[in-house]
């Protein structure tokens, strides 16, 4: 018989410990409820996980490489056209024999998708789940098994952290600008890709939430990347907009549209 419920009322902490005692083997479907789209699949054995998918497709070793960095979709676009079967062992040994990745590499990529999976869950506010038991991932996938001790503890963190950047960044239907306090200091700034790509889209017509749909970042990761352009003093969020001004449909910049602010802030940066 599946166990079911909803996530308001058992905890993702409570259900992946209760698998993790009791040495489940099986697969954890959830639902997300709480406003965005979303539904994840967790596959477990003997009380570890092994393997994740994302909106009800069973992600391809390529796929699941490329969201995480270690290739970029042209490689991966071009591991599967030299590939005659489409398995991940079949893929794996390609990219091994080219001299793209190595093992460890391979590895540790899927160990960081399954790992950024289940930590996107716990910012999951409610979730239909069921947990069948003794269902394996299809055969032709890479499985790597995941102690679930640690991930719990640093699941339990991030909602933590969640609710504090909701705290700090309630709204996200409003713009973003470029700070112009003289007094920011740019000297330690070292900004990451994703921080990069949200700079670049910048301007009185976008809303942070606009941006997040564009780049495909949930709203837990979203409010991280500006929360961190916010505390290093680059960006500030405009005042809210009255409901009827707001684009009703995410818009992409023009390339134009804030370029002047965007060349003065990378001069500064690479003046310092």
């Amino acid at each position: 018989m599946a166990l079911k419920g909803n996530l308001r009322d058992v905890g993702l902490n409570q259900l992946l410990n209760l698998i993790y005692l009791a040495h489940k083997t099986g697969a954890l479907t959830v639902q997300n409820d709480s406003g965005s789209a979303g539904k994840a699949r967790l596959y477990f054995k003997e009380g570890r996980l092994i393997h994740a998918a994302l909106d009800g497709q069973e992600a391809r070793l390529t796929d699941v490489l490329v969201k995480v960095g270690k290739l970029t979709p042209d490689q991966a676009r071009a591991v599967r056209s030299r590939a005659k079967v489409d398995t991940d062992k079949e893929l794996g040994l390609l990219m091994i024999q080219s001299g793209m990745l190595n093992q460890n590499d391979i590895i540790q990529g899927v160990k960081n998708y399954l790992l950024e999976t289940v930590y996107q869950l716990f910012t999951w506010r409610g979730g239909q789940f069921r947990f069948e038991a003794n269902e394996l991932p299809p055969e032709e996938r890479i499985t790597v098994a995941v102690s679930l001790d640690h991930l719990i503890i640093e699941g339990s963190r991030r909602v933590q952290e969640w609710e504090h950047l909701r705290d700090e960044l309630p709204d996200l239907d409003v713009p973003l600008r470029f700070s112009d306090r003289p007094d920011t200091n740019l000297r330690n700034i070292n900004l990451s890709v994703e921080q990069w790509k949200v700079v670049s889209f910048i301007n009185a017509r976008n809303t942070i939430r606009q941006i997040a749909n564009f780049l495909k970042v949930d709203e837990f990761q979203i409010r991280r990347i500006v929360y961190g352009l916010q505390t290093a003093g680059l960006v500030d969020v405009m005042p809210t907009a009255a409901p009827a001004a707001r684009p009703v449909a995410p818009v992409v910049p023009a390339e134009p549209v804030g370029r002047g602010v965007l060349l003065r802030v990378i001069d500064r940066l690479r003046r310092i």
